[in-house]
């Protein structure tokens, strides 16, 4: 099965409540919307917490495409966590690994499927990614 998904995480404060929402696509264009919240928490944890959560929600072994307007998010896992890993968690200035939690489920649930990631500008014309930015936003109010 191929699939789409495209992920949004907001936050009203940094840290503040957060949102975070992911649009998932089948191969017909049906879409699915998944969304949450937390109370104190960052953006990057919830640019994170979106496509863990939609990775999860999809059963089958699948080739995805996830779109993110977040260079933190696809960098992180398409070229940092490796080294991460090689360095016992620690980043480029030795410090720990910032939402290490989150890699490591991302980094799982990307395992359990072939994923491809994509970056996209934000707040540009594609309609998918708008509807789970304000889907995430929604959710910080």
């Amino acid at each position: 099965m191929k699939l789409k998904i495209y992920t949004d995480g907001a936050c009203s404060g940094n840290p503040g409540k957060g949102g975070w929402a992911a649009i998932i696509l089948d191969s017909e264009l049906k879409q699915a919307a998944i969304s949450g919240s937390e109370n104190k928490t960052t953006n990057n944890r919830m640019e994170l917490t979106a496509p863990i959560m939609a990775l999860r929600k999809i059963k089958k072994k699948s080739e995805i495409t996830i779109y993110t307007d977040s260079k933190y998010v696809k960098d992180g896992i398409t070229e940092w966590i490796k080294k991460w890993k090689l360095n016992n968690w620690k980043n480029a200035s030795k410090k720990p690994v910032k939402n290490k939690d989150l890699w490591i489920k991302l980094d799982d649930a990307c395992l359990k499927h072939k994923v491809n990631w994509k970056w996209i500008k934000a707040h540009a014309s594609n309609k998918y990614n708008n509807l789970a930015d304000e889907l995430a936003v929604s959710k910080t109010k």
